[in-house]
């Protein structure tokens, strides 16, 4: 089971105290900072999720906010403000920096437990739909959703059937595919197609996957496949 560790920056002691209490006892690593410069200090990419307080000396819980979402590296770090500024207006400023959730002050610690849970079921479950869309074989890369393929981390230019050739193959690596296989999942919206096309596009993949060119096969009297 994973244990995920989540950050508490508030200036008021005791808060955080019972915060971490709470927490831990729902199986929560915890760690505290009394103040957003001592929460700068730390690596927050080892933390699943932020728990601030808005209003704090110094820099304020919306400006670190602002430092972690400009930055890359913590860009995506779930946040959660946790604050007595209940105005509409704060909260909009809140969620407009980039806030996963708002919870004013005075709060139940029951609550704050169900809004994280919620946070952090939403977060792993973006990154698995992520996983999912993401296609690897060693330094090839394909991104099912902005349609990207990266070899080395470069990208490579592919026409839309080429593109769909190589995920069926990714997708299917060591099964072979008939011509008609291919035609039915690659050019279902085509009314005639011919097989010299298939080759064609075939013979165009491979030059532009370089160091992979060779795993995609051809077996006579059956068709290609992506071997390992």
């Amino acid at each position: 089971m994973d244990i995920y560790r989540i950050l508490v920056v508030d200036d008021e002691e005791d808060l955080c105290e019972i915060l971490q209490f709470n927490l831990e006892n729902e199986g929560y690593s915890v760690d505290v900072a009394y103040s957003a410069e001592q929460a700068l200090k730390k690596d927050l990419l080892i933390y699943n999720l932020l728990l601030l307080d808005v209003m704090m000396a110094g820099i304020s819980g919306f400006k670190m906010a602002r430092i972690i979402r400009d930055n890359p590296r913590t860009a995506n770090i779930p946040i959660i403000f946790l604050t007595a500024k209940i105005s509409e207006n704060d909260r909009l400023t809140g969620f407009t920096i980039g806030a996963d959730d708002y919870i004013s002050k005075p709060f139940s610690i029951r609550e704050v437990i169900a809004r994280i849970n919620a946070v952090i079921r939403r977060v792993e479950s973006t990154k698995k739909t992520n996983k999912a869309e993401i296609i690897r074989y060693e330094k090839l890369e394909m991104n099912s959703v902005n349609k990207k393929v990266l070899l080395e981390k470069k990208e490579v230019a592919l026409t839309k059937k080429e593109f769909e050739l190589l995920k069926l193959f990714l997708e299917n690596r060591n099964r072979v595919f008939s011509r008609d296989e291919i035609l039915s999942r690659v050019w279902f919206d085509e009314d005639s197609v011919l097989n010299r096309t298939i080759d064609v596009n075939i013979t165009r993949l491979r030059k532009k996957i370089g160091i992979y060119e060779r795993n995609i096969v051809t077996r006579l009297g059956y068709g290609y496949c992506f071997e390992e």
